[in-house]
């Protein structure tokens, strides 16, 4: 007897995921805090899997400064205005391995909507994926102006794909693509599969132990597509 396969929700990270930068974030994100707060070393710990909103009230506090929701949306304001000037610029910006493959196998496949699933905020995500000509790719997603916590912005991009395939959410398998442990764990807390990629630096055996679905060098690896579209 044939299987029959659930409609399919793809949300994919950006950063470590999808492209890389070249550190243009890290860089812009140091340049709107020495506008703002005149340091430039408020940023000095690892951003990866947090959200855009997390990273600015952790700075802020970091510097003693007010960490309100107004004073991270004035930074995080300044923030994008740089963000595309250091994308530009960046010399080592490259879309990862497999992703292009990946993403024209998900829009060949029925009932699949392939989305976002970041920590950027709407803007930011834009910016740091049209330099690849990846932007148009994603038809909806969840981004860090929709939730500071990487579970519940993961949750809104899930119910948008539903939507998005006109089913309700519980009809739907929902995976989640990223390169951290904040992924890993984000994805598992939704109930979602998740496919964890070695391309952001982190070693394939802790993606693995934190509960990975599977855990893979990059989408080019044998058995990836097919993980990701069951």
């Amino acid at each position: 007897m044939e299987r029959v396969r659930a409609p399919t929700v793809l949300l994919f990270d950006i950063d470590g995921t999808l492209v890389t930068t070249g550190g243009a974030g890290r860089r812009a994100m140091e340049r709107a805090f020495e506008q703002t707060t005149g340091r430039r070393d408020a940023t000095r710990f690892p951003f990866a899997g947090m959200t855009d909103r997390a990273i600015v009230r952790m700075g802020l506090r970091m510097v003693g400064h007010e960490d309100d929701d107004q004073a991270v949306d004035r930074l995080l304001a300044i923030y994008i205005s740089l963000l595309g000037a250091e994308v530009d610029a960046a010399s080592d910006y490259d879309v990862y391995p497999g992703i292009v493959r990946a993403l024209d196998a998900a829009e060949r496949t029925a009932d699949t909507a392939v989305g976002l699933g970041t920590g950027n905020v709407r803007e930011g995500a834009r910016i740091k994926l049209s330099r690849g000509k990846l932007h148009q790719r994603f038809a909806f997603g969840g981004f860090g102006c929709d939730h500071e916590e990487r579970a519940e912005l993961l949750r809104a991009g899930a119910e948008r794909g539903a939507a998005w395939l006109r089913r309700p959410r519980s009809e739907c398998r929902v995976v989640v693509i990223g390169d951290t442990v904040r992924d890993v764990d984000a994805g598992l807390a939704i109930g979602a599969e998740v496919l964890a990629v070695g391309t952001g630096g982190e070693e394939l055996e802790v993606l693995r132990a934190r509960g990975a679905s599977l855990a893979v060098r990059d989408l080019d690896e044998p058995g990836a597509l097919d993980a990701l579209l069951g």
